[in-house]
């Protein structure tokens, strides 16, 4: 079994992109706590947006779906799932809570990687929920033509106990003596967690919610108002595209993970900026149409109602719909379909 080497990765030079990206997120890291103290209860709206992003997209992403309008259901009144994705669905919805909630007394070791996988299967009767795998796991791409390539082989199931205890360490003393960057050591310990694939269902979600609850560990509390999750499915090529990358050469310990690095910092940096494009529109108490057509402004090419009521945390469902309208009236945006497949799109 190869080393996990957290203590090569001190003394590792970082080339210029990583360093930038880190700078960057300290940067809108703590423009972000500014804001918090300016407008808490706008931002408060924020939170029950990203919670629903969160769930969507993070199960959309394994193929676990059911419409946004049944989602928002779930998360806001707790309703009782009605199929399997439904329970799958309620599971990731109550982790993610108790991350938001309790992440700070919640230790990075396997005993509570264990207990948080059980909650994520805590709706439906799966005998393996909150343990590690017991069959050999495979990374597997499915082709066109229908052929199926393995494209990594995880730790086999003897091996993965004592791996996540071994990642955990050595996580926590890098952290606890501030040996190495957290914005560094995050990503290799996620990639490291995907690699073990210790568990027969549910890594790649337990990957995201684990993200979110190092980054809130180590201060980072983007995720909490803007989805990460949502931002990893909108490029899912690119996500896995970096982690087949940084996966090559893991068992003998000669992997690169930079380029798995890279591609989750910028994700950071990206949601980071989203967040303070929304404050901006959050932050001016302007008048319904005028918050609309700000946040139209900084869309480009077609867009959804649900688009601009995420920009526009404070207004309600009717005061959105009331803006387009008129927007559409003045010309100022087009209108396309109808119901659920409306669409819009600015002329200017």
């Amino acid at each position: 079994m190869r080393g996990f080497h957290y203590s090569e990765i001190r003394d590792q030079r970082w080339d210029s992109e990583i360093l930038g990206l880190v700078a960057a997120i300290y940067r809108e890291a703590g423009k972000q706590e500014m804001y918090l103290k300016q407008r808490p209860e706008e931002l408060e709206k924020l939170i029950e947006i990203a919670k629903v992003q969160s769930t969507e997209a993070s199960n959309a992403i394994e193929g676990i779906v059911s419409t946004s309008a049944r989602i928002r259901q779930l998360i806001r009144e707790k309703t009782t799932p009605r199929n399997r994705d439904e329970q799958e669905i309620a599971g990731y919805r109550d982790v993610l809570n108790l991350i938001h909630e309790s992440f700070d007394v919640i230790p990075v070791t396997r005993n509570y990687i264990l207990q948080l996988h059980k909650i994520l299967y805590s709706h439906l009767n799966n005998p393996m929920a909150g343990r590690t795998k017991n069959v050999q796991n495979y990374i597997t791409a499915a082709y066109p033509d229908g052929h199926v390539e393995t494209l990594f082989t995880p730790l086999a199931p003897y091996e993965t106990p004592e791996a996540l205890d071994r990642i955990c360490e050595e996580y926590n003393r890098v952290i606890g003596n501030m040996e190495v960057e957290p914005l560094i050591v995050i990503p290799v310990f996620i990639h490291d967690f995907l690699c073990i694939h210790p568990f027969n269902d549910g890594n790649g979600r337990m990957s995201r919610l684990l993200t979110t609850l190092l980054l809130y560990r180590s201060g980072f509390y983007v995720g909490k108002y803007i989805s990460l999750e949502a931002k990893i499915a909108k490029s899912k090529d690119l996500y896995y595209d970096a982690l087949r990358q940084a996966q090559t050469g893991w068992h003998e310990g000669k992997e690169d993970v930079v380029p798995f690095i890279k591609y989750l910092l910028g994700t950071i940096l990206a949601a980071y900026k989203d967040f303070g494009d929304r404050f901006a529109l959050v932050e001016t108490r302007l008048p319904a149409l005028e918050t609309v057509r700000r946040a139209s402004m900084e869309k480009v090419g077609r867009f959804t109602k649900q688009d601009i009521r995420e920009l526009c945390p404070s207004l309600s469902v009717s005061s959105v719909e009331g803006a387009l309208r008129k927007l559409v009236a003045s010309g100022e945006l087009k209108r396309e379909g109808a119901g659920k497949n409306t669409r819009y799109y600015r002329t200017t």
